[in-house]
């Protein structure tokens, strides 16, 4: 039977089994995991795609011991949200990270709502959308 060890020291066979679950339970969406000393895993598509994965957002939870939610501007997930929360041992220290995309980042629904009057006056030039001259009787 195989044995996986979930501690400061794991490597990314010890995370992979963990990490590929996560990655199926939400829709394979990326996702990435560290231990505190040694390097952490990729997964992506399915598949593990880097067993040396060390990205400075798993880096700064660790190191933090707390969740980070931020959008990185360099590394492979450059420009598109990330939330990153420390794994944490019985005392409550950082003994690695586990992150994902955050897709709830991408869509910022409230904020949306909040400037719907300003996009519709930008897009028709007047609120209400469409103008009285640009709609089609079939839609009166």
């Amino acid at each position: 039977m195989d044995r996986y060890t979930l501690s400061c020291s794991a490597g990314a066979s010890d995370l992979e089994p963990i990490v590929l679950a996560v990655h199926e339970l939400i829709h394979r969406l990326p996702v990435t995991a560290k231990s505190r000393d040694r390097d952490g895993i990729r997964v992506e598509d399915g598949r593990v795609i880097d067993r040396h994965y060390n990205g400075p957002t798993l880096l700064e939870a660790i190191a933090t011991n707390q969740q980070i939610q931020v959008t990185p501007s360099s590394g492979p997930y450059r420009g598109v949200p990330v939330r990153v929360t420390p794994l944490r041992d019985g005392s409550g220290n950082a003994i690695g990270a586990i992150g994902i995309v955050d897709i709830t980042g991408i869509f910022d629904l409230a904020t949306l709502m909040e400037n719907q009057s300003a996009i519709i006056k930008e897009v028709c030039g007047k609120d209400p959308c469409p103008l009285e001259s640009e709609q089609i009787d079939s839609k009166r």
